[in-house]
């Protein structure tokens, strides 16, 4: 006979985020202690690490925090990935986001790479992940970072689901003067996902495909020869408006733009970061 409950295999699941027959087994292995319980899934965890490479993680949070410095403010984004909602919203896990956003707030790492090499406690965050891995039985991904330094940086973290945490972050830096705007124009980040701040951010090769596609597209729809030139710009401005921020129509008001918005504060965008999980 079980010498634990089903509270026991439901308070187990919580604390590891382990499966109820990886949990059910380690009980009956342990013999109802639950210390042992969790040793067994670790060391269980730790050996089933290769076999998850492979595995899809798209689920997951963003972490964020903006902290201040001598210059002004420093805002941080990470993205931590797991397989499964459920997993996503553990508390283990929740804990373990944190070590990491902190570990790259302090180290001022501002890659997966290299925030992987960073130490907590003396424990190298790649390291601190297998744990996370062993422990929970799944696939966990750091997958990237994300930092803006500015005057002022704005923080806007949406929950796509309100029983999970932040599914997108958004950071935007601006100077003293629009900060008073930071707040509306990280909302509408969210909301519009600019690849680009402004139309100098867009790399030429970008640019050059863009019109290389449009020019095509005027060939082909038989524009007299004289005006593909017009067609062609009028067609690339229409690809700054959909992905450039300034450019962009502003969520709450649609007859501006968010540059214009920004300009009427008599301040200037220092530029943005916004993560997706899974984008």
């Amino acid at each position: 006979m079980a010498n634990y409950t089903t509270a026991d295999i439901k308070a187990l699941r919580e604390q590891t985020g382990a499966g109820m027959l990886d949990v059910k087994k380690a009980l009956d292995e342990a013999g109802g202690d639950t210390e042992k319980a969790i040793e067994i899934i670790r060391v269980k965890g730790l050996k089933g690490i290769a076999k998850r490479e492979g595995r899809s993680a798209s689920a997951g949070l963003i972490a964020a925090r903006v902290v201040d410095t001598d210059k002004g403010q420093v805002g941080v984004l990470v993205e931590i990935n797991a397989e499964t909602d459920f997993v996503a919203k553990n508390q283990k896990f929740l804990d373990f986001a944190e070590q990491v956003l902190t570990a790259a707030i302090d180290s001022g790492a501002q890659e997966a790479e290299a925030l992987a090499e960073v130490e907590v406690d003396g424990t190298a965050v790649k390291d601190l992940t297998d744990g996370m891995q062993a422990v929970i039985g799944e696939k966990i991904v750091v997958r990237r970072v994300g930092r803006i330094e500015a005057p002022r940086v704005e923080l806007y973290l949406h929950r796509t689901n309100p029983d999970l945490p932040a599914q997108v972050g958004v950071l935007v830096g601006t100077d003293e003067a629009a900060a008073e705007a930071a707040h509306d124009v990280a909302m509408h980040i969210a909301a519009y996902s600019p690849a680009y701040a402004t139309r100098e951010d867009v790399p030429a090769e970008v640019v050059d495909k863009e019109r290389a596609i449009a020019e095509e597209t005027t060939r082909a729809e038989g524009k007299p020869e004289k005006a593909i030139p017009k067609i062609v710009e009028g067609r690339l401005g229409g690809f700054f408006k959909e992905t450039v921020l300034v450019e962009q129509a502003f969520a709450k008001d649609p007859k501006t733009t968010v540059g214009k918005v920004v300009e009427a504060t008599g301040g200037k965008l220092i530029g943005f970061v916004r993560f997706r999980v899974g984008a």
